[in-house]
């Protein structure tokens, strides 16, 4: 290292002396302005030399690293260190400058230390020297082991790969100084697994067989180790790869039997699965391509194979209708294969991929089948035939049951056809083709058994009856006409031109004739020979004042097969007209005729329930002064019926009801006054009650006594009216303030019934024993 500090202060020099030799071979090169400062290299006041210190060393402390030293060479110098290591990991000695080092240095966690040099005087402790900085480098020693950055690596290939081909690259890092020759590089060994594998120089780990077979073996683990090129190594050198195989399409399908037997009812619905071939294919599903085929037979197109890779089978599923009177029973080759599978990764090629398949069908009671899917007859209109078609079904079973016909009730005008047991359609009732040009049947066959009962199994079918034209309607006007003609026309004036429909089917050629019926009118016809007519004036003036509508009979006649006339009215209307020609006033044609019928009833109803309600509103009026008339006619009628409609809380209610009349009257109270003659009853009629007597003395005498009290009032009062009045008495018992109010009270001597039972009922029915289990023959006391 000494050598290394000489060779940069000699490499300093030399650059001194090459720009002064740069200045002597430009001599004309201009000296600088004398205002600006010329650097002069400064003399080098320190002397030391650049220090290094071994990490790790070997020694008892402190050790050596250096000495700093100045020029200035007085007696009273003192040397000193400052830094962030300074006097814990480094001391200088005061006197000589010698630095040492008091804690064994470790590269790895610090390899340099940054330090300042001062030189002081000892008695002031003033700088002599500008501070100087230096650095105290560690020198690396090959004291560290490479370490993975994992334990343990996942990784996968594809199987059969080959040789060569790579899996993963691992790593493993060495602490130490990399510049330093062997000290860092790292060495990989295989430990485990170097008959499958094998590792490089830089760790990338490949493969070193090409019969890797995941079928075999899924999963590999290998051991890495890691040392220096010194050959250290440790604990933590080493490491685990866990290796996938990742599955390719390498193998074919192959049967698990060579013989598939199936039985199957022939009314298996077409589509339905019938049965699974099971194959094996160690390939993970998303590799499993097997494709099944029909190779020996005529059933191609009577089953399909469909491949479910999930559960590696293959599902059989019916492409046609199953018949078991036709054919019981089919038998064919099929073949597995995969057209996907990669023919470099294949060894051999497998001869168990072809098996037998057996189809049993088995007879069902089936419904009858018709002929056909669908009948089409035609029938003309307005005839009635016995015989518009025939269908036909029969049943399919061995069997041969018979079959009873008939057309549902739902079927598109059903009702006017009927079906006989050989399953002949008739109609019942001509059909008009302009109302019904179609109808459209559903006829059921129904299976019956020896007894002629339905079995339950039926078939429906639909049949399609086209009703054919006949030319059996006359032509008619194609639109309504509302022709006007001024009534000074000119002769030979175009009122209109008509056209004609006709509501049969009209064919290509047919040709309308017009003519009019009489030829004593002002118009005139001509037929223009395209299905069209012209009206135009005969003569010229029409008189409005004689007839300011002219009915005009058309004859159109057809060419049909009979021919048919039919004859349409046009109403021509006659208008006054400008001098331009213009309509200026018209009558129209439904003026002169009236008012439609429809309107007229229309108008009779909305009268009749006028006069209905009217009718109504004057009886109940009348009936209610009738009324009112019969009540004033009995003025002396004045009972009252005074309806209590309101129920207490009980016999210990005494907040409902103002009870203090009640017991004001009993107790000998002032009695209320009487109304006067003008006036009517009040509501409610006062209650005298006859004093009360002590408890356990109440029996049926105090009722008695009360009755006649208000006897002889009625009889004394001179200011009462001369009108009867129904009083209601109220009257609770004892325990209570407003006493009973039953009608039970009142003593019978004419009833057989023995009411001494009531005693034994307890206290709630003590005043009914009183008053019913009493002895009749007692005497009332007043």
């Amino acid at each position: 290292m000494q050598v290394f500090v000489m060779l940069l202060a000699a490499g300093g020099t030399c650059l001194g002396l090459l720009a002064a030799a740069a200045v002597a071979v430009n001599p004309d090169r201009p000296n600088p302005p004398s205002s600006l400062p010329i650097h002069r290299r400064q003399k080098r006041d320190w002397i030391w030399n650049q220090m290094h210190i071994d990490e790790e060393k070997n020694g008892s402390l402190p050790h050596y690293v250096g000495k700093i030293k100045s020029s200035v060479n007085r007696k009273n110098t003192k040397y000193q260190l400052k830094g962030e290591s300074a006097g814990k990991v480094f001391q200088v000695d005061e006197s000589t400058g010698d630095v040492y080092a008091f804690e064994r240095l470790d590269r790895e966690k610090i390899s340099e230390y940054h330090l300042i040099a001062l030189v002081v005087d000892k008695n002031t402790e003033k700088n002599l020297e500008s501070p100087s900085s230096f650095t105290i480098k560690v020198h690396d020693i090959n004291d560290n082991w490479p370490v993975f950055t994992h334990r343990v690596f996942n990784t996968s290939v594809p199987e059969m790969s080959g040789i060569g081909t790579s899996v993963i690259q691992v790593t493993a890092m060495d602490a130490d100084d990399p510049t330093v020759a062997d000290h860092a590089s790292v060495v990989y060994q295989l430990l485990k697994g170097e008959e499958h594998f094998s590792i490089r120089g830089s760790g990338l780990i490949v493969t070193a067989n090409k019969n890797l077979d995941r079928e075999k073996q899924a999963k590999y683990e290998i051991v890495v180790e890691a040392r220096d090129a010194q050959g250290l190594r440790g604990e933590s050198g080493t490491a685990t790869v866990l290796i996938s195989l990742q599955d390719v399409n390498d193998n074919f399908p192959i049967f698990t039997q060579s013989r598939y037997m199936f039985s199957v009812p022939e009314d298996i619905r077409v589509g339905s699965p019938l049965g699974s071939l099971f194959v094996e294919d160690p390939d993970e599903p998303q590799n499993r391509k097997t494709k099944y085929s029909i190779v020996q037979g005529e059933y191609r197109d009577t089953f399909t194979i469909e491949p479910d890779p999930s559960r590696n089978e293959g599902i059989i599923k019916p492409m046609k209708p199953l018949d078991y009177e036709r054919i019981r029973q089919y038998s064919f080759t099929i073949e597995a294969t995969d057209p996907t599978i990669d023919l470099r990764y294949l060894s051999s090629t497998s001869t168990k991929n072809i098996a037998r398949v057996i189809i049993n069908v088995t007879d069902v009671d089936e419904p009858p089948t018709f002929q056909q899917p669908f009948y089409h007859f035609q029938l003309r209109e307005n005839q009635k035939k016995p015989l518009i078609g025939s269908v036909l079904a029969v049943d399919p079973d061995a069997a041969k049951r018979s079959l009873r016909y008939s057309i549902r009730r739902t079927s598109d005008k059903g009702q006017f056809f009927g079906i006989t047991k050989q399953g002949n359609i008739y109609n019942e009732k001509e059909l008009d083709r302009e109302v019904y040009p179609w109808c459209n049947l559903t006829v059921e066959a129904k299976e019956l058994d020896s007894s002629g009962t339905p079995t339950g199994k039926e078939s429906i079918v639909q049949v399609h009856i086209e009703v054919l034209d006949e030319n059996d309607n006359a032509p008619e006007f194609a639109k309504p006409y509302e022709p006007k003609v001024c009534e000074n026309a000119a002769q030979g004036k175009l009122v209109v031109q008509i056209s004609a429909i006709d509501k049969d089917i009209t064919p290509r050629d047919v040709k309308f004739k017009f003519s009019l019926s009489t030829e004593d009118s002002n118009f005139t016809l001509t037929d223009n020979h395209d299905n069209t007519a012209n009206i135009t004036v005969k003569y010229g003036y029409f008189d409005r004042e004689r007839a300011k509508v002219h009915h005009l009979p058309v004859l159109i006649s057809d060419n049909g097969r009979p021919s048919l006339t039919g004859t349409s009215m046009l109403d021509v209307t006659v208008c006054k007209c400008n001098e331009r020609g213009e309509f200026t006033l018209c009558e129209e044609a439904a003026a002169q005729v009236g008012v439609s019928i429809q309107a007229l009833v229309a108008i009779f109803l909305c009268i009749l329930t006028i006069t209905v309600i009217t009718l109504l509103i004057i009886l109940r009026r009348r009936l209610r002064k009738q009324a009112r008339a019969h009540g004033k006619s009995v003025p002396e009628i004045h009972e009252q019926l005074v309806t209590y409609d309101e129920e207490g809380g009980g016999e210990m209610d005494t907040t409902s009801y103002d009870v203090s009349v009640l017991n004001s009257v009993r107790h000998g109270g002032t009695k209320p006054p009487r109304p006067a003659l003008d006036t009517r009853p009040s509501l409610y009629a006062q209650v005298q009650k006859p004093p009360r007597h002590a408890p356990g003395a109440h029996g049926p005498g105090e009722m008695a006594a009360m009755i006649e009290v208000k006897k002889d009032e009625a009889d004394h009062d001179g200011g009462g009216p001369p009108y009867d009045t129904l009083h209601i008495y109220g009257y609770e018992g004892a325990e209570s303030i407003a006493e009973s109010l039953s009608s039970l009270g009142t003593d019978s001597s004419d009833s057989d019934i023995d009411y001494d039972f009531l005693n034994d009922w307890g206290p709630r029915f003590k005043m009914l024993a009183e008053l019913y289990g009493s002895d009749p023959r007692e005497e009332l006391v007043y």
